[in-house]
């Protein structure tokens, strides 16, 4: 599978998602005891319904887990589903029990991707790209939004480009690392076996200030200001998968950008894809200071540290490196495994070693492409396995910890850990049902993290409600049983100390 999504297979996929989700599942936990839990519909009368009856216009992903004996990490687990169509895929946060916390949905227009928790002016915001996503890269915007999840920021690149959905680094000077995809024309492709005039696709970085959305930084692959990666440097086979052939139709993809970050010095880690190998970009000059892996590496690599099409690369102390090593690229296939795996860079000798790789123990994992690798404290590792539709956590001698399953034609871009506060400003919502000697009323608040149990109201009128029950969070949706038959009904969220954080409106039952 790769990052190619046209319009027509966004459709497939969507069709296929909705099919198989039949709108009945909610997420769960093992007891650690390694097996799946039943997940039973909150429809009371067995039919076919929304997940959520308090909110029937989310239809998340279904969404399993299952942990493989003690330990792990107690931060929200956060995803996002890109593949599916409008109202079904989105952004995605879980509770450490991997019960749904937030869901941002897809829309028509906009499809979500890199989806993550970073800082901005000495808070924790989100961060995410909405747009299209067609020819293995996007073009849309980038959105910063708050713990209330109101939109803060749109970034747009400059120069009239669209944003790219790969990359969005929030830097402590509250700039915007971004990646971007610029075709230029007139370029010779003979050494892939094209034209002596064809089209390409080229990989671009901008650092744009975020608050007044000027340009203060840019480096793109096919730059002449800096000896330019050249096409030959490219694994990726011209009009295979989201290559291109070098039509003006169909720009050859050679280069591929889909990591940013910054080095422990301040210069540029970047990973492109089709060239197998990660530049290190000088944030002075511009100028490459060293490749590694690929056609031109500048460090000899040890046994076991080549890797292939890879995602996500990220610098640690003691010049380490995480990535992701997809071993694959859609049909073509050069390891049988995809892995997250630690490298360490000898910058004197110029010389790569494999420190740890993580390899998932029960199931053949080789995604395509997408992915992540998130070292944890402890030296703990989280996996999203790209077009695999599944996370994974290990300890750090490499047990699995934890696995994740996201419904089938629904896998995450990226998958992380994060620590988040969410306060929603819109209301809680309530819903009714009639049952023997009362009603069941079910209670849920899109974002909130702080809730810890739930009041009911019932009465006669909208305005003449009095408690009839409580009980405690159980989920993104509580149902609570109670006596009174209403018909109008409300409920109030309490954090953990018993108070009072919000009342949805009244609702009748039905």
């Amino acid at each position: 599978m790769s990052e190619d999504l046209t319009r027509r297979r966004l459709f497939r996929l969507a069709a296929a998602s909705a099919a198989g989700a039949a709108g009945l599942s909610l997420s769960g936990c093992t007891d650690g005891t390694g097996s799946r839990p039943k997940v039973t519909p909150p429809a009371t009368d067995g039919s076919a319904g929304p997940p959520f009856l308090s909110r029937p216009d989310l239809t998340p992903p279904h969404i399993t887990i299952t942990r493989h004996g003690p330990g792990g990490d107690s931060r929200y687990i956060f995803l996002n589903a890109p593949y599916s169509g409008p109202g079904h895929g989105g952004t995605i946060i879980l509770d450490p029990q991997g019960e749904f916390v937030w869901f941002g949905p897809n829309t028509a227009a906009h499809h979500r991707m890199n989806f993550s928790v970073q800082n901005y002016q000495g808070h924790p915001v989100l961060t995410w790209y909405q747009g299209l996503v067609t020819g293995g890269f996007g073009r849309g915007q980038l959105i910063i939004a708050d713990s209330s999840y109101k939109i803060l920021h749109v970034i747009q690149p400059a120069n009239g480009d669209l944003a790219d959905f790969h990359e969005f680094v929030v830097t402590p000077q509250d700039t915007a690392l971004i990646t971007v995809y610029r075709r230029h024309s007139g370029v010779d492709l003979r050494a892939v076996g094209g034209p002596s005039r064809g089209h390409i696709t080229s990989g671009v970085i901008q650092e744009i200030d975020i608050a007044t959305g000027k340009l203060l930084f840019e480096w793109d692959s096919w730059d002449d200001s800096h000896p330019p990666v050249e096409v030959a440097e490219s694994y990726q086979k011209r009009g295979v998968g989201d290559g291109g052939d070098g039509s003006a139709g169909r720009p050859y993809n050679y280069f591929h950008i889909n990591s940013l970050a910054i080095d422990q010095d301040g210069d540029l880690l970047v990973s492109a894809r089709n060239t197998c190998a990660v530049y290190k970009v000088s944030r002075k000059s511009g100028k490459i200071v060293w490749r590694l892996n690929g056609k031109k590496s500048d460090f000899m690599m040890a046994p076991r540290s080549k890797f292939w099409w890879q995602h996500h690369v990220r610098p640690h102390s003691n010049e380490r490196l995480t990535m992701f090593d997809n071993a694959a690229n859609g049909p073509i296939v050069n390891e049988m495994q995809s892995r997250a795996i630690i490298l360490r860079l000898d910058t004197h000798a110029m010389r790569a070693t494999l420190e740890k790789a993580y390899i998932h123990p029960g199931q053949t994992m080789l995604a395509g492409a997408m992915g992540s690798a998130q070292l944890l404290d402890g030296g703990r590792m989280f996996v999203g396995w790209g077009t695999q539709p599944h996370f994974s956590e290990f300890s750090a001698d490499g047990r699995l910890l934890l696995d994740g399953d996201i419904e089938k034609g629904d896998a995450s871009y990226r998958a992380f850990r994060q620590d988040w506060t969410g306060y929603p400003t819109e209301l809680p919502a309530a819903a009714a049902r009639h049952r023997t000697g009362g009603a069941t009323v079910y209670a849920s608040w899109n974002g909130a993290t702080q809730v810890s149990s739930w009041t009911v109201y019932a009465g006669k009128t909208q305005t003449s409600l009095a408690e009839v029950a409580s009980a405690h969070r159980a989920g993104f949706e509580t149902a609570i049983a109670v006596r009174s038959a209403g018909p109008y009904f409300a409920v109030q969220p309490h954090d953990a100390a018993g108070r009072p954080l919000s009342r949805s409106a009244p609702v009748r039952m039905a």
